[in-house]
């Protein structure tokens, strides 16, 4: 083995008997553990499916796509990665079956191999195994967590599996731990836990030659002593390596769960770490507050994917970080854009809310709801935060109703729109692909100073992740202006990022992503803002409410 990778330790996070019981919370959570012990780590996500990124994925299938600084088009685990680590990854962190493949083919292309016939077994896992250490040396971490997407048995995750088995060889003793996650039910009148789906599932792990050190237990409720030591003897691992992880209120307790249950402790020793105390006083601070719920605020989210919330992830988390901060409760309110149009009912309960989001999106279907609920926003003085397409279609519903102009549309949804208010940018014409060739990742965008967004992020430069492909059109700035809506908020190369309009509470549309950059110690200005803005209209009459909302 290379000398560079000899510091190399790794902790593995596979999952059983089905997807979706909270792989990522976990491993991030044990990414907490350790950073609180002041042990520096990264994580990498693998994604067994073949796309070679997330970007070209339905929102219904697999969540939000979440966008790193790079402009890699990730899983939204990475997002909680960053979140619990509260540290930026890259696109080298999220591998996928499409990628390994991809990179293969391509060696085998030039004549890497020499001649040799190319197989799963040594090209496609070793080349896993490169990628792996390949972060750990850049990163410098000291553990490197991977989680493995998908459950034992699945086709797709066999190669990782098997290269992980390998990587623990190569390693040797004392450089790995593998972490099972696996649900345990409550079945039955009297909620009885059943153990064998996890009998089962620890069984499928082992017969690929993989024995966890470590099982999370996932289910409604905790586990007792007795089903503890059940699994423990079925599944060979000491008791106090059979972790209860219940269902939590946020998943921001997560960590402080597995700290009761000494799993910092038994990682540590597992791996030959130091032994440090840790540090949660940030964290316990957050939570605390969190907790507090000194009131409440209801938010009315309005868009296309409000039946899978994961499709905006990022967005709730940012408003639990936000209640993190004020201690205010932060409901959010679901709003299908395409129901708005014929469910008056709906749009008047929208009305009453206490602030309203629109977030990102593509495409014609629930346009006509975003516009009904941005027009609400801006007639009534409702805080409105739009957020890329969100703010494009804002841009369109004041064409529409404040300059006058009733065919303004964007050329994504009307492309010989007698007035394109928004267009395609320039870059993107002629474009064929749509994997990976939109504007992405985190680009340098210059506010105009004295301006509201100035005074929030209280700064004139700031550097925010992008993803999209249409922009506002600069032939109707002037006219926007000459109505109210300011452009505060230019990319270095002129582009509009923001804008404002004058006269209200708070009305702010921006083109790039906040929500991926909010973090729990560090809840994003914006959020914050919307929230505060939301508080002021509960507490002062609509006609008299302040044009500022940043107190």
């Amino acid at each position: 083995m290379p000398r560079e990778y000899s510091f190399m330790k790794v902790i593995v996070v596979s999952g059983g008997v089905i997807s979706g019981l909270g792989k990522g919370i976990t491993t991030s959570s044990l990414g907490r553990l350790l950073k609180a012990r002041n042990i520096a780590v990264t994580i990498v996500k693998i994604d067994p499916y073949l796309n070679v990124d997330a970007g070209t994925m339905n929102p219904y299938q697999h969540g939000e796509v979440f966008v790193l600084d790079d402009g890699t088009e990730a899983d939204l685990d990475l997002g909680n990665y960053e979140r619990f680590l509260g540290q930026s990854l890259n696109g080298s962190h999220n591998l996928t079956t499409g990628k390994i493949y991809r990179a293969v083919i391509e060696k085998e292309r030039r004549g890497d191999y020499l001649g040799n016939t190319v197989q799963i077994i040594p090209h496609v896992t070793g080349e896993i195994k490169r990628m792996i250490r390949d972060v750990a040396q850049v990163s410098g971490a000291e553990v490197v967590l991977v989680e493995v997407g998908g459950t034992v048995g699945d086709i797709e995750s066999m190669p990782f599996l098997e290269a992980l088995r390998e990587l623990s060889y190569e390693l040797g003793e004392g450089q790995m731990a593998f972490v099972h996650t696996t649900l345990v039910p409550f079945v039955g009148p009297v909620g009885e836990a059943k153990t064998k789906p996890t009998q089962h599932s620890v069984r499928e792990l082992r017969a690929i030659g993989i024995r966890p050190n470590l099982i999370m237990a996932r289910g409604a409720a905790p586990l007792t002593p007795d089903i503890k030591a059940k699994i423990s003897l079925f599944c060979d691992v000491p008791p106090e390596a059979v972790i209860s992880v219940p269902d939590q209120h946020v998943v921001y307790e997560v960590p402080l769960v597995l700290e009761a249950q000494g799993v910092g402790a038994l990682l540590t020793r597992i791996l030959k770490l130091p032994d440090r105390e840790p540090e949660y006083g940030a964290w316990k601070e957050f939570l605390a507050t969190y907790r507090r719920e000194e009131g409440s605020v209801e938010v009315a989210v309005v868009g296309k994917y409000t039946e899978l919330h994961d499709a905006y992830l990022s967005h709730v988390e940012a408003f639990h970080h936000v209640q993190g901060r004020l201690g205010l409760a932060v409901h959010l309110q679901w709003y299908d854009s395409e129901d708005l149009p014929r469910s008056p009912a709906a749009l008047e309960r929208l009305r009453r809310s206490d602030a309203i989001l629109v977030p990102g999106g593509f495409g014609p279907r629930g346009i006509e709801g975003k516009m009904l609920a941005i027009e609400a926003a801006r007639r009534e003085k409702i805080p409105f935060l739009g957020v890329c397409y969100g703010f494009q279609m804002a841009a369109v519903e004041f064409a529409r109703h404040e300059l006058e102009l009733p065919e303004a549309h964007s050329t994504e949804i009307e492309p010989h729109a007698t007035d394109p208010v928004v267009c395609l940018l320039e870059e993107q014409q002629g474009v064929d692909g749509l994997g990976g060739t939109m504007r992405l990742g985190a680009l340098r965008v210059m506010l105009q100073p004295g301006s509201r967004i100035a005074e929030l992020y209280g700064r004139t430069e700031i550097y925010e992740r992008h993803r999209h492909r249409y922009e506002i059109n600069p032939k109707y700035l002037e006219r926007f202006s000459e109505h109210g809506l300011e452009a505060t908020g230019r990319s270095v190369d002129g582009r509009v990022e923001v804008f404002e309009l004058d006269d209200h509470p708070f009305f702010m549309g921006v083109q790039y992503h906040p929500e991926f950059l909010s973090r729990p110690e560090a809840p994003h200005p914006l959020y914050l803002a919307l929230v505060r803005a939301a508080r002021v209209r509960q507490e002062v009459p609509p006609s008299v409410a302040p044009a500022a909302a940043s107190a």
